[in-house]
């Protein structure tokens, strides 16, 4: 596969998975949605599984990613998809961006990683700040406004934690034996929670809520975290670090031209603090050291 082709891949799923979401939500509940997403997406995961002949490994060390993972995955998609009622969907992969800031403290804290230099701790700091900004433009939304945008950060916050816990575990596992070993594990949590809180089935569902469905089942759990990996492995880490900045880009572009979302200039000023905060946080470092070299004469 070409890795351009798959970078855009990537980029493209990433920036439309937060629409996605909002639309899989439209004529069903939120549960519902991401519940049937993710029953699908392990129903492709496994018929994967068996089209490449790879085999499920389910060793001690295997198991702890498969939850570290799973239990990530069914904390992280609750708290989106119920947040993804109330605000733009743009401004929910702006927030998500903020994940690799996140996965560094946490990456710090954990696992004993010096990873929080100068540079990067002023994008913290941006990040920050442009968090303060957009949270003063949801005091004019209302409560729900204020308490989804708390949900999307404890999603990241969740995330991030499920992250470092898969790091700090280690296990050597290709990237389709760890996406179906954590559905396997997440997808009896969703049924649950459904089961729970919710337990009704739809009415009706219109098109774009079940294209959705099957979109985020086939390529936002499926492909998208299969392409990453294939990308990740192929391209420096900081050209990489490019999806977190396009991608939210173009998820507030896409949310407002096809779903006629509001983006006043509190959200775009915001969301361009929180991804300088992001950029400095890739390439601060490196910028820092380009300078410090002495210039030939």
């Amino acid at each position: 596969m070409s890795v351009p082709a798959a970078f855009i891949g990537v980029v493209l799923i990433w920036a439309t998975t937060p629409l996605a979401i909002k639309w899989s939500s439209e004529s069903g509940s939120f549960l519902f949605g991401v519940t049937a997403r993710m029953v699908l997406g392990v129903f492709a995961c496994l018929v994967l599984v068996a089209l490449m002949s790879r085999r499920i490994c389910w060793h001690r060390q295997a198991r702890h990613t498969y939850l570290a993972a799973g239990v990530g995955i069914w904390g992280a998609m609750s708290c989106v998809y119920w947040a993804a009622q109330f605000i733009p969907s743009g401004l929910i992969s702006v927030l998500f961006g903020l994940a690799p800031l996140a996965t560094a403290l946490m990456a710090a804290v954990w696992l004993g990683e010096r990873a929080l230099t100068a540079p990067r701790l002023l994008g913290i700091g941006l990040g920050i700040s442009g968090l303060g900004v957009i949270f003063g433009h949801s005091l004019a939304l209302g409560g729900n406004a204020m308490l989804a945008l708390c949900a999307v950060l404890l999603s990241v916050s969740i995330h991030s934690a499920s992250a470092v816990w898969v790091k700090r575990i280690g296990a050597s596992l290709h990237p389709l034996e760890v996406t179906t070993g954590a559905l396997l594990i997440a997808v009896p949590l969703f049924l649950v929670s459904w089961g729970l809180f919710d337990a009704q089935l739809p009415g009706a569902l219109t098109p774009r809520t079940v294209w959705s469905i099957v979109y985020l089942a086939l390529f936002g759990s499926t492909l998208g975290f299969i392409l990453y990996y294939y990308v990740l492995h192929r391209m420096q880490a900081s050209r990489v670090a490019l999806i977190t900045l396009i991608a939210p880009v173009l998820a507030l572009l896409l949310g407002h031209t096809a779903n006629g979302e509001v983006l006043t200039a509190r959200v775009w000023i915001g969301s361009a603090v929180i991804l300088a905060g992001l950029a400095c946080f890739e390439w601060g470092d490196r910028a820092k050291r380009a300078a410090a070299l002495p210039t030939k004469t």
